[in-house]
């Protein structure tokens, strides 16, 4: 029923720390599928119906609360593919005030019940028992598509209007910000390339106790700041764990030069940081965790110390990791500038100005990325978006079919950042984490 529109971005694998700067040029669903749905400001039409065990419902009732409706009915398919997802939110939301009710488009009462019981949905659910086009409801709020939520505020306003659950999740996410500041401190490591500037994380610990420690490595282009590796760092600290975040050679604050970064390099870099974290008195279990380029350093990383007897990893976590990068080097066009893979450059000049390596083409034409990752068999989550148009996750996918240990999770519209919702991925990664390091 559904299309997803998508533009291409200039930089491929880039990782900046502005999620928002990345999406502002891509389309969603609710450009075609939410365009007559009440608009956020407007008034929300009030409205009487009868509930599934036949009470009154009034929607006045609720004012001063903030409110979720949810248009759905038992026979829709995409209705039924959302319904978890939206009683996930209602269990997260609910004890913070948040009132979800569900308008369905159900003739069948039985059917609708049947659902209900089916997926848990426990909040009120009220209906017309009418065909979908003939109900009030949806005229009044102008729904041509289900499913649909409505978020209205506190005062009565509409707030949100969309066929996007994820929109929903972040919108209530960030109405309800956790004030978390978080405890950390800088310092140097030194690197393949010069001094490497991480950032350590870590919980209140009494003296001898012990914790995990994830480290966490940014994509291409990219710095420790990228604000996915900043949440799962937060949700880590806040739960028990300690995380290392850090700039690879050539990028952010770290020595050497970008010109100079390679795929191995990068890997020399991890080790460096691994190496400096199994030191530390206070670290129990270490796990490696990475992000586009940083998921493919993570991913052969921890095969190579795996074959070497040097690390032991207790989890592996990988972010769309970005292994179509040696595809990108045999076709000879790397970020849309193209070469002879078979006589590479000196160096190439990207989109943004930045001069990549002949090395690191040179490098990364035979890099034997699933063949090291292969190596690792431990416990390993691969999370991916099937809206990445920058690294189509189907090589994620091929991560997960080679690890009998991991977990796949493939978040629908999801682009390349996350950026559709960077807090829910943060907490299925952080989630993951602290179930697999905590046992």
């Amino acid at each position: 029923m559904k299309k997803i529109f998508l533009t291409t971005l200039t930089i491929l694998l880039a990782t900046t720390t502005s999620v928002k700067a990345q999406s502002d040029s891509q389309k969603d669903f609710d450009s075609k599928y939410a365009t007559e749905l009440v608009k956020p400001g407007t008034i929300a039409p009030d409205f009487k119906m009868k509930t599934i065990d036949g009470k009154t419902f009034r929607l006045k009732d609720l004012k001063g609360k903030t409110v979720v409706l949810d248009f759905w009915a038992s026979w829709c398919p995409d209705c039924r593919k959302d319904a978890p997802e939206v009683v996930r939110m209602y269990k997260e939301y609910h004890p913070q005030g948040v009132e979800f009710v569900g308008v369905s488009m159900d003739t069948d009462v039985e059917a609708w019940r049947k659902s209900c019981s089916q997926f848990g949905i426990t909040y009120p659910q009220v209906s017309e028992l009418k065909k979908f086009k003939d109900t009030d409801i949806a005229k009044a709020y102008g729904v041509k598509w289900i499913p649909s939520m409505v978020v209205i505020d506190k005062e009565g306003r509409v707030a949100l209007s969309t066929v996007l659950p994820y929109k929903v999740d972040k919108y209530l996410k960030e109405l309800h910000p956790t004030g978390f500041k978080p405890d950390y401190d800088t310092l140097t490591i030194d690197g393949d390339h010069g001094k490497l500037v991480a950032v350590i994380q870590k919980p209140q610990l009494k003296p001898g106790e012990q914790c995990p420690m994830v480290v966490l490595c940014h994509g291409f282009n990219g710095t420790k700041e990228f604000p996915l590796l900043e949440l799962i760092a937060d949700s880590l600290q806040k739960n028990g764990i300690a995380s290392i975040r850090f700039d690879y050679n050539g990028h952010g604050q770290s020595e050497g030069e970008f010109q100079d970064m390679t795929v191995p390099n990068e890997i020399v870099d991890t080790k460096h940081v691994l190496n400096y974290v199994r030191d530390l008195r206070y670290v129990s279990k270490i796990a490696l965790a990475g992000h586009s380029q940083g998921g493919v350093v993570a991913a052969m990383t921890a095969g190579e110390v795996t074959a070497d007897n040097s690390m032991d990893l207790s989890a592996v976590v990988l972010m769309a990791p970005g292994a179509v990068l040696r595809e990108d080097a045999l076709r000879g066009n790397f970020f849309g500038a193209l070469f002879d893979p078979l006589d590479p450059p000196e160096y190439l000049v990207l989109g943004n100005g930045i001069k990549l390596g002949g090395k690191y083409i040179k490098t990364t034409l035979t890099l034997p990325i699933y063949e090291t990752a292969a190596k690792y068999q431990g416990p390993a989550l691969i999370i991916h978006g099937n809206g990445d148009r920058l690294v189509p996750y189907t090589y994620g996918l091929r991560f997960h079919q080679q690890w009998p240990n991991s977990e796949y999770v493939l978040q629908e519209y999801f682009d390349h950042l996350f950026s559709q919702n960077t807090y829910r991925t943060a907490d299925i990664i952080s989630d993951y984490l602290i179930k697999t390091l905590q046992k």
